[in-house]
């Protein structure tokens, strides 16, 4: 794989953070840390400082960390990500569940103790997630009145939008807070598309790329989206006016298809 991207034109580029901003769903913007939640929970995905800030919320707050995640499609990424780190490449990734390496994580490296943590190992995709930590909330008893929701960026919103309707007839539903950990920001410099600030354990340049323009189609409620006048995985999701514009710039420009086009994603 390819470990530069080319330059983009700027307006590219601000449509392309608009969106990822967008999707990245943070109810927290402006404010230093989340407020506090009953429970927090990590959905399993692959990007390094996601899994942290949940981590370090749950330990800073003493709050149960339910950590979801089975065997999915993405889930070598994962394996992928912990073999390149330098602290957690130690742990055991091959034919693990997802949610059984970030509870290691969890454990090991952030002092969580055992008590703490709660492990789903059953889910294999979005849905999966919400409706199995769901079901492990009712199980253990735990009635929690907000649940912080943490996910790769990528996916943020359509994660929300998945909880909000797996729960929709929970009569004791917790308010489900958003919070991705951080927000991506693409920059152009003199070697081509690259993140600010740059971090250790995120994504290629043209995989998030391909990521963000791939959430659109599924958040839409139309016949092919992912909404109730589609496959009814999520609730209504509105798109405002200017990722609307952001997303119409991203489809005319040719640069960025061309590159992405060339890309062993």
């Amino acid at each position: 794989m390819l470990t530069t991207f080319p330059a983009l034109p700027e307006q590219t580029l601000a449509a392309a953070n608009a969106l990822g901003a967008w999707l990245a769903q943070n109810d927290f913007v402006g404010k230093p840390t989340p407020v506090r939640a009953d429970v927090v929970i990590l959905a399993g995905n692959a990007v390094i400082p996601t899994i942290n800030a949940a981590c370090a919320l749950a330990a800073a707050q003493g709050t149960p960390l339910l950590i979801s995640g089975g065997i999915g499609h993405s889930t070598t990424f994962l394996y992928s990500a912990i073999a390149r780190h330098p602290r957690y490449n130690v742990l055991r990734t091959t034919g693990r569940s997802e949610a059984a390496i970030l509870a290691d994580i969890a454990r090991q490296f952030w002092k969580l103790d055992d008590k703490q943590i709660l492990v789903e190992e059953k889910s294999a995709n979005c849905g999966e997630n919400a409706r199995f930590s769901i079901d492990m909330l009712v199980n253990r008893g735990m009635t929690p009145k907000t649940a912080m929701v943490v996910q790769d960026p990528t996916m943020q919103r359509r994660t929300m939008a998945t909880f909000a309707r797996v729960s929709q007839q929970c009569a004791n539903a917790p308010h489900w807070l958003s919070w991705p950990g951080f927000t991506p920001r693409l920059v152009n410099t003199a070697k081509g598309v690259t993140f600010q600030p740059r971090q250790r354990g995120l994504w290629s340049v043209e995989r998030y790329l391909s990521l963000i323009l791939g959430e659109v189609p599924r958040l839409r409620d139309d016949a092919n989206g992912y909404g109730p006048g589609g496959r009814d995985f999520l609730v209504h999701v509105d798109f405002p006016q200017h990722i609307e514009d952001a997303w119409q710039v991203l489809l005319a420009d040719r640069t960025l298809a061309d590159a992405l086009s060339s890309r062993s994603l």
